[in-house]
């Protein structure tokens, strides 16, 4: 589904991802997992087009999308949620929604409207409260579900618990199982690295802008360095 190839991507002079690859495979979860800094937003800015890479590719069904523009990557299938929520504050839930459906015919964006609101109805409740009104939580689950609106082949999610009340969290990653036992592609980008790896299908550890560790979920819980970095009695 997805191929990165010796990605590089630079701000100014300053390398941010150094030579890296990785693949996620259709119907899999993969996880990424990492400190602050060490590069996990900036690829996912990367692969939504928000970033062009300096050097090396990006791959979505064999076909090159690093040069395309954010629009056309997501009219291709990828839809991200990015870190902070972003809701448009302003804009009621119905109307952020409908936005994220843009992208699809009327027919179509009134399903998966439906599909949405079935999924998430703390949201069909609010459906015309203000975005910018709504707790934490529920902010989350618009931007998960204005990303579904648009009925990607690839969901990339970007700290979907940061900043939420465990309770919160709890119930984001049982709609993550949800979005999994529907067969959707995620790379998920998680501070949670316990729950992230629950759900996970394989993982890669970015460290300084370079894949340090990659293997199996179960591979990376019994690794002792992720253990102590990720895992131990301190990590989140």
């Amino acid at each position: 589904m997805l191929d990165i190839d010796d990605l590089d991507v630079r701000y100014g002079h300053i390398q941010a991802l150094k030579g890296v690859s990785l693949t996620v495979n259709e119907g899999e979860i993969v996880t990424l997992l990492g400190a602050n800094g060490a590069g996990k937003t900036t690829l996912m800015r990367t692969i939504s087009g928000l970033l062009r890479p300096h050097s090396g590719d990006v791959r979505l069904r064999g076909r090159s999308i690093a040069r395309m523009g954010a629009d056309a990557i997501v009219r291709l299938g990828v839809s991200q949620v990015p870190e902070g929520r972003r809701v448009f504050p302003t804009l009621t839930v119905a109307e952020n929604l409908a936005l994220g459906g843009y992208t699809r015919p009327a027919s179509e964006a009134q399903a998966s409207m439906r599909d949405v609101l079935r999924m998430f109805p703390r949201l069909e409740e609010r459906s015309a409260q203000l975005a910018g009104t709504l707790s934490g939580g529920e902010q989350q689950m618009l931007a998960i579900g204005r990303a579904l609106m648009a009925r990607p082949k690839l969901l990339l999610l970007d700290e979907p618990s940061l900043g939420l009340a465990p309770i919160i969290v709890r119930d984001i990653f049982r709609t993550l199982r949800d979005i999994r036992e529907q067969g959707m592609t995620v790379l998920l980008v998680e501070q949670n690295a316990r729950m992230a790896l629950r759900l996970a299908d394989r993982g890669y550890v970015l460290e300084t802008g370079r894949i340090a560790l990659e293997g199996t979920a179960q591979e990376l819980m019994a690794s002792p360095e992720v253990h102590a970095t990720y895992l131990g009695k301190n990590a989140a």
